[in-house]
């Protein structure tokens, strides 16, 4: 039963970790200068999927697994979660959000928070090449310091109106740090931060390689991230819901 429990909470907590955030000076300007420090506009267009392997701790569990997840532009991504040495699977195909039940081993379509959520998370980097193809808006807030540190203050608005606040090093010009609001695994929404840290090239990329997330102040989940690859010719099948 408990083993049960933590591969239920763990299948949803996962949804809540990788929002990914690209910021809005102006915030064009400063939205040209986020893409130059991520490694140009042109090396970002050539992406077209990514699989991002690592490692993640349940802080509050005492809980390890290890993930892949699977990004294809503009608008799929796929989660496979290994623990206790079974396989949770969690996919968005562009149209619909489904997963593997833990409890019973069934593909079955996520609840709507859930669904929501993984949708937000699959948006590619089209909400930072291309925001109004996207459908994305941003909007710079006042600054901040934080541990000394100043940071840029933007307000990003998906599609659907779900707002994310990204805190931008003025240096670097790197998103160190997000802040949403997102449902936790009893599907309430929570106040959750992300960290980002330890940058470093992969391919012509720079990106981070460790990941901290908070729920209303409390350490959730660490994430290292192991291995990058790019253009693996990832096909749409790969995405969709299978019986």
């Amino acid at each position: 039963m408990k083993k049960r429990a933590i591969l239920a909470g763990l299948a949803v907590l996962i949804l809540a970790t990788a929002a990914s955030a690209a910021p809005g000076a102006d915030v064009k300007d400063v939205l040209a200068k986020m893409i130059d420090a991520q490694g140009g506009r042109k090396a970002l267009e050539a992406v077209k999927d990514t699989t991002v392997a690592g490692n993640v701790e349940m802080v509050q569990m005492g809980v390890n697994a290890t993930i892949t997840m699977y990004q294809k532009e503009p608008d799929k991504m796929r989660l496979d979660i290994e623990i206790m040495g079974m396989v949770i699977t969690q996919a968005y195909d562009g149209q619909k959000a489904w997963y593997v039940n833990p409890h019973t081993g069934a593909t079955e379509e996520m609840p709507e928070s859930q669904a929501k959520a993984f949708k937000q998370q699959a948006l590619g980097n089209d909400a930072l090449l291309n925001p109004e193809k996207a459908g994305v808006t941003y909007a710079l807030l006042p600054s901040q310091k934080i541990d000394d540190k100043e940071f840029l203050v933007i307000e990003q608005t998906l599609p659907d109106g779900h707002k994310n606040t990204l805190f931008v090093d003025s240096s670097s010009y790197l998103v160190i740090r997000t802040k949403t609001r997102t449902p936790n695994q009893a599907g309430v929404e929570v106040d959750a931060e992300t960290v980002f840290t330890d940058f470093r090239k992969e391919g012509d990329l720079l990106v981070a390689h460790q990941m901290t997330t908070y729920q209303d102040g409390a350490e959730f989940m660490r994430m290292s991230f192991t291995k990058y690859t790019y253009n693996s010719g990832l096909e749409d099948s790969f995405f969709a819901m299978t019986q």
